[in-house]
């Protein structure tokens, strides 16, 4: 089973996005950046709302690769209750850290029940061999996704094969997989196919296909569709991983 991964940009789009069924509600303001952040106030807000009801993500924003500062908004983020904190390893925004000591940092924070994703940049040269830093540091999931949205979607960027491999690493490790970055719904149908835990989409959740604009529920109710098709097509896939993905994505 795959889940379908929604971002929604406000406590209004979000009541959309749960009432159509997404599996996780990712908080992120597209106007901010790749992974703009929400106001604290707003995420817990939007925590009281779902009360627990369905996994909830929050990013944290296009923070330099400096330790503290990831540090001391991981734990900021975490402190909302919400159930995943996603920080971006951005490979052109380094600051004076570097990825192994930012993980290290991260992982080393108090974040309650919150559980860590890494978001992995394709349009960035992703090193992959980062996967164990992760790992060893306490992450859940890692995820690709594209920090410049104007240079074209995650598939653009990495073969659909690179993906399967990123996919496969991830699993090795114990962590979940997403995979994202300007997804159109034609997207959909072949990165299923390389077996991701989720795959997250905004512009294509916009009528204009602007990440910046309004959710259109036409557009999100054709995908949470395609998602419910395909996964009751392969119901001896679904079976085999429910246990795994329900431990992965159950709401803290």
């Amino acid at each position: 089973m795959t889940a379908f991964l929604a971002s929604v940009a406000t406590l209004d789009e979000m009541e959309i996005a749960f009432g159509a069924g997404v599996d996780i509600l990712d908080l992120k303001n597209p106007a901010l950046g790749a992974l703009g952040a929400w106001d604290t106030h707003d995420l817990i807000r939007a925590v009281a709302f779902i009360g627990g009801r369905t996994p909830v993500s929050a990013t944290i924003g296009d923070l330099p690769m400096e330790p503290e500062p990831l540090a001391a908004a991981v734990a900021a983020t975490a402190a909302t209750g919400v159930d995943f904190v996603k920080v971006g390893f951005f490979a052109e925004n380094n600051g004076d850290g570097d990825a192994q000591l930012c993980a290290q940092a991260i992982g080393n924070c108090e974040r309650g029940a919150a559980r860590l994703v890494a978001v992995l940049f394709a349009d960035q040269s992703p090193d992959f061999s980062l996967l164990g830093v992760l790992a060893a540091n306490g992450f859940s999931g890692v995820m690709l996704d594209t920090a410049d949205k104007t240079s074209g979607g995650l598939r653009h960027h990495l073969e659909d094969h690179r993906l399967a491999r990123f996919v496969e690493d991830a699993a090795a490790r114990g962590m979940f997989s997403g995979l994202a970055g300007s997804l159109a719904l034609g997207d959909a149908l072949p990165l299923l196919e390389l077996g991701p835990d989720y795959l997250g989409f905004r512009g294509a959740l916009c009528g204009a296909q602007d990440r910046r604009g309004a959710l259109d529920p036409h557009a999100l109710a054709q995908l949470v569709t395609v998602f419910q098709d395909w996964n009751a097509s392969r119901p001896s896939q679904a079976t085999a991983t429910a246990g795994a993905q329900a431990a992965a994505f159950s709401p803290s």
